[in-house]
């Protein structure tokens, strides 16, 4: 059965080696509050694995190619780090892993565009993960729409972040109203957008979400968020042509459990609650032009 991940994020070594430092030095504080945190058994919410530690990842779980998403950094040279870094992944490992470029509109409109127009021959396939609620501007920023229409006209999908609005709180938690991703996908209708994190559940709020054809979702970090019972609930509503498998590794998706971070613990919950895998990977295929 043919497994694609499309949703995970890495980070270079110097990020790696000290998370805590990286982050306050290059002053990416709600960076710091995710992504360092730590449970009440002192365990960390993540990992910060290598390149390799990944594809180990992927092969116990199965998975033929994982889709790196960038992070919604707080300043635009964040980005541009983060994008050479995911560019040399692609290069060195272009059998098993396809990424995603970040921006942030502070860049400007010439650089962020330029960035738009060069993510293919830089070994793009989308752009993502965003949030402009937790990067300090608007859905209506003049820069951000203009790379939205542009993303359309270039075939690259968007990966945003999404919150669920009546979840739990968490440190570094930050509200994404739902009518903001409804707005997108009325307003740049040639632009497909994945909506992280089952978007929130928009679908099962909103029958709007289910018309609109250029909005899909993805799975990321489901165990964390919701009870197994999503999948059945979800594609009661969304068909798997509109939806993505997604892990958000390195998160600890069942910090109950032993061991390292991995993937294999949700394609297992998938496969328990009869979800057609090789369905999903051809969506991503299909949407990603892999």
């Amino acid at each position: 059965m043919r497994i694609i991940d499309a949703h995970v994020h890495l980070y270079p070594d110097e990020a790696n080696s000290d998370p805590v430092a990286w982050g306050t030095t290059n002053l990416e504080t709600h960076w710091v509050q995710l992504c360092t945190r730590r449970r009440k058994d002192g365990r960390p919410v993540q990992a910060f694995p290598s390149v390799e530690g990944l594809i180990r990842a992927m092969d116990e779980a199965g998975v033929e190619r994982t889709v790196l998403q960038g992070w919604y950094w707080q300043f635009p040279e964040n980005c541009a780090w983060q994008n050479r870094f995911y560019a040399r992944c692609v290069k060195e490992h272009p059998d098993r892993l396809s990424a995603f470029a970040t921006l942030h509109p502070g860049a400007g409109r010439g650089q962020t565009l330029a960035l738009v127009r060069s993510a293919r021959e830089q070994g793009f396939c989308g752009l993502g993960e965003l949030s402009p609620h937790s990067q300090g501007f608007d859905v209506a920023d003049p820069v951000f729409q203009s790379a939205m229409e542009l993303a359309g006209e270039l075939h690259l999908p968007v990966n945003l972040h999404v919150t669920e609005p009546q979840g739990r709180p968490y440190p570094g938690r930050v509200d994404t109203p739902l009518r903001d991703f409804l707005w997108l996908a009325r307003t740049f209708r040639g632009t497909n957008f994945i909506l992280a994190h089952w978007g929130g559940c928009l679908p099962l709020r909103d029958e709007e979400a289910v018309e609109a054809m250029n909005l899909f979702f993805d799975s990321a970090a489901s165990p964390l968020l919701y009870g197994p019972d999503i999948w059945r609930r979800f594609f009661a509503v969304v068909p798997p042509e509109r939806v993505l498998f997604g892990s958000d590794f390195p998160l600890d998706l069942y910090p109950g459990s032993e061991g390292e971070p991995g993937i294999a613990g949700l394609v297992r919950e998938a496969r328990e609650q009869g979800v057609d895998l090789e369905a999903l990977a051809a969506t991503t295929v299909r949407l990603l032009h892999l």
